[in-house]
């Protein structure tokens, strides 16, 4: 008598795998859809067996697993270029899918061109019910996704951000206000009086709060500020260094707000042939290999971001399981000082 769970084309069901693992229907429910309720032992049992005998989620499978996608969605309103040069998403991207995988759960990335096309990609995936929830990042001051977030039968949300901008959703952030202080701090004792921040896109609101804290850092230590805006590109990297260093009163320290632009701004100081850290200190935000294999090699500030990335992956099943919305401090970012920050030079 074949298993009630076969169909004609031998798909595996989740009727196969309680089989196989001696656990109930609803046992093997859980495990595969990464709710309580299920010893560890059992859980790490039944995802063993499914691996083993094939089984994918399928529209019956997942009527079983209380209509749930197992997928995570992400929106990106950023261009799709600057992502294969920009190692932070990547790095992201893979500690979400250190919890999502084992959980049976993948992760539905879209780019989108713009802040209305994003929320709208986020609509219609509440509307048709593609994901079971989604994460929101580079959120801005006031940003629309959070009031969208907050009203009835919207999906559940995990915002990737300062909890000043949060809206009383789950967040999981970095002080990076803490950061930036610590990067002013380190070239002021190395005798840095005028200092430039390149900065990222003006509406995130992160870079609100490193802008915030770059200048309130530098007013309190009496030291002079330059502040100019890009688009973290390379291009914009390269481009406003070239015109930092060619200023009549130019800075001699930069902090980029990449490790990109970083990068491009070091290259520029070699055509320039200005010597690093003897005419110029460079630091860089978001350690990554760039930083450590250039040369000379790069200070910058760092945190681990696969495991960023892995925190708010495991937030995200909590707010499925129903906890209560809060925020989580995953760490602040330390700098990690290489070659290429030094005693100011004099300016003449």
């Amino acid at each position: 008598m074949p298993s009630r769970g076969k169909s004609s084309k031998d798909r595996v069901t989740i009727f196969d795998i309680a089989e196989q693992t001696g656990l109930s229907i609803t046992a093997v429910s859980f495990a595969l859809n990464g709710r309580k309720g299920i010893s560890e032992k059992n859980r790490k049992r039944v995802l063993q067996v499914a691996e083993e005998l094939g089984w994918a989620p399928a529209s019956a499978a997942r009527s079983l697993v209380g209509a749930r996608t197992l997928t995570l969605g992400l929106v990106l309103a950023r261009d799709p270029r600057g992502l294969g040069v920009e190692s932070f998403y990547m790095q992201f991207f893979a500690g979400l899918e250190i919890e999502l995988a084992p959980r049976g759960y993948s992760l539905l990335l879209q780019v989108a061109p713009d802040r209305e096309s994003e929320l709208a990609t986020l609509e219609t995936w509440r509307s048709s019910r593609r994901v079971d929830g989604v994460v929101l990042v580079d959120l801005s001051t006031d940003d629309p996704r959070v009031e969208w977030a907050n009203r009835r039968g919207a999906l559940p949300s995990v915002v990737v951000g300062d909890p000043s901008v949060a809206g009383g959703l789950t967040s999981v952030w970095t002080d990076d206000a803490a950061s930036m202080r610590e990067a002013v701090a380190h070239l002021d004792d190395l005798g840095h009086r005028r200092i430039a921040r390149v900065s990222g896109v003006g509406q995130l609101a992160h870079t609100r709060i490193r802008d915030d804290a770059f200048l309130d850092e530098l007013d309190q230590r009496e030291l002079d500020a330059v502040l100019v805006r890009t688009d973290y590109s390379l291009e914009a990297g390269a481009r406003v260094t070239r015109e930092l260093l060619q200023a009549e009163n130019r800075p001699t320290a930069l902090i980029f707000d990449n490790d990109v632009m970083a990068v491009a701004g070091l290259s520029v100081t070699q055509e320039m042939e200005m010597s690093v850290p003897t005419d110029v200190s460079l630091v860089a935000w978001d350690d990554s290999v760039l930083c450590a294999y250039t040369f000379p090699g790069l200070t910058a500030l760092s945190h681990d971001v696969v495991a960023f990335g892995s925190h708010v992956a495991r937030r995200f099943f909590d707010v499925l399981d129903g906890a209560e919305p809060g925020a989580f401090l995953d760490s602040t970012p330390a700098l990690h000082v290489r070659g290429s920050t030094g005693k100011a030079p004099v300016v003449r």
